[in-house]
């Protein structure tokens, strides 16, 4: 049986970095099988970010290797493949920092993610022909689903830049969402919400998981949000992974506590 038809969307065998002579991430290995909701943990400097930046194009990896499965069942070395690239197979990504097209409209942010699913020629554009307007009525449409989905749509037209902190959170998920992935990496998308927008976040996440069919990685240091949706962890620490499991063995393990919860931390959570 082949490793896709075991479930398997992402495989990383002894994944390594070196920058300079420091090693960032070394010898990572985990899969990541169809349809889960998986998180990987741990301290700043850990190397999670570092581990996204090697799945998702911006770095190439030092060592180690990292295999894809579309949603056609064939693989792909991912390692050297540009983001452009991995975005065309189905792997999408937020950012710990978000990198919205600011001075764009929140929907030309959206019909942006789109344009690789465009129908036509260069030809259409320049002529205007009929397939050029079913193309722009096709992306305008599907645009104002995505927003709809993301309660949005009412601010399409307003600069991306001019949107409270949440929505521009939303905003990027959704432009990540228009590009029809697989697996979506998302880099602390809790990062700098209240409470609230915490909880409206981790809804979000479970219900865009099942309206989109999606196998989500993510990162993030909100432990509510992390144990109340996630159903696998890896926990990393100096670039090295030091558990796996379920949360609430995680959460227990006292590699894990002593290197990034702490006893405060774990009683919060629990409490």
């Amino acid at each position: 049986m082949s490793e896709a038809q075991n479930g398997f969307l992402l495989k990383i065998d002894g994944l390594s970095i070196v920058f300079g002579g420091l090693r960032a991430v070394d010898d990572f290995s985990f899969n990541l099988y169809r349809g889960e909701l998986a998180g990987l943990i741990g301290p700043n400097g850990a190397g999670k970010t570092t581990v996204f930046n090697m799945i998702s194009g911006v770095y190439t990896p030092t060592g180690g290797q990292i295999t894809y499965w579309d949603k056609n069942g064939k693989s792909h070395a991912i390692g050297k493949k540009s983001p452009a690239d991995l975005n065309n197979i189905g792997i999408t990504r937020t950012f710990q920092n978000i990198r919205l097209f600011s001075k764009m409209t929140v929907e030309e942010n959206v019909l942006i993610a789109l344009h690789g699913q465009r129908t036509m020629g260069a030809l259409d554009a320049v002529f205007r022909t009929r397939r050029f307007r079913e193309n722009e009525k096709f992306m305008r449409e599907r645009a104002g689903e995505i927003l709809t989905l993301f309660k949005i749509k009412g601010k399409k037209d307003e600069l991306a830049r001019n949107l409270p902190y949440g929505e521009q959170r939303k905003l990027e998920i959704a432009r990540a969402l228009a590009g029809s992935p697989s697996l979506l990496l998302l880099d602390e998308p809790a990062a700098g919400m209240n409470p609230q927008e915490t909880v409206e976040l981790m809804n979000l996440i479970s219900f865009i998981r099942k309206e989109f069919d999606l196998t989500i990685l993510l990162i993030e240091h909100d432990m509510r949000l992390v144990m109340g949706i996630c159903e696998r962890l890896m926990v990393l620490d100096y670039g090295r992974r030091i558990a796996e499991g379920l949360p609430q063995d995680v959460r227990k393990n006292p590699a894990v506590i002593k290197a990034y919860l702490g006893q405060d931390a774990l009683q919060e959570i629990e409490g």
